[in-house]
């Protein structure tokens, strides 16, 4: 079967910028929902990192440490989970506040703590875009706890940005993909016009005789290809 020459993966990535561009506005505009989604990124992010990790890494004191960090992720994300649930709806909103910064900056600092452990004590190889990636996390984990006004809103600002640029990232590369489909839908337009004058210069060239003996007689090759073609379909 012939690969097709275009795509819908521009639709797609336009819907997910929207998506993304209405999650980020709700997420300035409602703590709650800072609350539930950083803590559902972070469960996601952890557990997803079982199964590789322990299938590659070759130490099993590194397998142990990763595995309790990854533990700890988990317990993080939950207890986000349910401050943004129900936590936030209690008397106890301005502790969760408080609880929600250094939690946030335990997890960055944590991740980029067992990094370089890793990488320092037992000869765990890196590349450069990790180096600098955990360089960031261990500076962001500082900075969260150094940054006492840090809280939900201001997160729910740069969870914003952040969603601003990736649904101009999305929506420009799913620009690329849709002219890529309207350059082939066209193609197929002028084919099919092509085609069209070729057939009229045909017949104006045949004799008028030639041309109702063809219309009466057709060619027997053309009758089997669509006697094939409708076998092919038939389900």
């Amino acid at each position: 079967m012939a690969k097709a020459k275009y795509g819908y993966g521009w639709l797609l990535k336009w819907i997910i910028a929207a998506i993304l561009l209405g999650v980020g506005i709700f997420m300035a505009l409602s703590d709650d929902v800072v609350y539930t989604i950083t803590g559902i990124a972070i469960a996601i992010y952890s557990l997803f990192r079982v199964y590789p990790l322990l299938k590659t890494l070759n130490k099993e004191i590194l397998r142990t440490i990763n595995i309790i960090e990854i533990l700890i992720g988990i317990v993080l994300g939950i207890v986000m989970i349910y401050a943004g649930v129900k936590g936030l709806k209690t008397d106890q909103a301005d502790t969760w506040s408080k609880l929600f910064r250094w939690f946030l900056a335990f997890f960055f600092y944590l991740r980029g703590l067992v990094f370089f452990v890793s990488t320092s004590f037992f000869e765990e190889k890196t590349e450069v875009p990790k180096f600098i990636f955990h360089i960031g996390a261990l500076t962001l984990g500082a900075v969260i706890v150094m940054w006492s006004d840090f809280d939900a809103a201001t997160l729910g600002w740069l969870f914003l940005f952040v969603s601003i640029g990736s649904a101009i990232y999305l929506g420009y590369d799913g620009y690329g993909g849709y002219s890529k489909y309207r350059q082939y839908s066209q193609s197929l337009n002028k084919k099919a016009k092509k085609d069209k004058e070729v057939e009229v210069k045909y017949e104006k060239d045949l004799p008028k005789e030639d041309i109702e003996k063809e219309k009466k007689s057709p060619d027997p090759r053309i009758e089997e290809e669509e006697k094939e073609e409708e076998e092919t379909y038939i389900s």
